[in-house]
């Protein structure tokens, strides 16, 4: 093995290494990958939205308590779940003549109000429509989608489960096309987290279940893209 393979397979280990201790929350010091395109003094667990903001707009991150993660480019079955949710909500609260807001990535949300977390949910409803300022949602949503992906499972999965719990967040689904499985945490309520899969019609809490995301009728739409 030559010297610029061992040192490719060296910083290899070393990402996989400081990406697990950013999960286990040891974040101080640690660079996951090269994430900064400019010149900064900060380090993982050190960034704010001064940095976030620098980035290059054609990428895609999240800043999570002053860590930087990259945001994978959505895969087909991911945008056409996230689809078909945002349209159910709409419909409902077109219907309903509701005032509560439903959006969809890419749209920054300031989610702690201050300047060390900045998430970009999949989906998302808000109801407090003065949260909408210049362009972010500045505070918790009162309902966030996720859909997973096999490079944001860990960090959609625990990671964000305690921030948007912690944040005042109302509702939070994680949606696994891989398992064909949406986890609901209520937070409202404090409810166990209910495991559905996608054979089941899935009440929204926030509406008190009179609006219902139907997934039986999500894969049907979504099925030739798993043959």
């Amino acid at each position: 093995m030559n010297e610029e393979m061992q040192n490719e397979k060296r910083q290899d280990g070393k990402k996989q290494l400081e990406y697990e201790n950013v999960l286990a929350g040891k974040t101080e010091g640690m660079i996951r990958e090269p994430l900064i395109a400019y010149k900064s003094e900060r380090k993982q667990g050190e960034y704010t939205l001064e940095d976030y903001y620098a980035l290059p707009d054609e990428r895609r991150v999240e800043l999570i308590d002053g860590v930087i993660y990259d945001i994978a480019a959505p895969t087909h079955i991911h945008q056409l779940i996230s689809g078909q949710i945002f349209r159910t909500l709409t419909d409902y609260i077109d219907r309903s003549n509701g005032t509560c807001i439903p959006a969809y990535a890419p749209l920054d949300v300031q989610l702690d109000c201050d300047d060390k977390t900045m998430l970009q949910p999949d989906v998302l409803v808000v109801c407090d429509r003065s949260k909408f300022r210049k362009g972010i949602v500045y505070g918790a949503p009162d309902l966030v989608v996720e859909i997973l992906l096999p490079s944001t499972r860990k960090k959609d999965s625990y990671l964000k489960t305690e921030k948007y719990a912690n944040a005042g967040v109302r509702e939070y689904w994680q949606v696994d096309p891989e398992k064909r499985k949406v986890l609901v945490y209520d937070y409202e309520h404090d409810d166990w987290p209910v495991l559905y899969s996608f054979e089941d019609t899935v009440p929204v809490r926030i509406y008190g279940g009179d609006c219902k995301v139907d997934f039986a009728e999500i894969y049907e739409y979504v099925r030739f893209l798993y043959e």
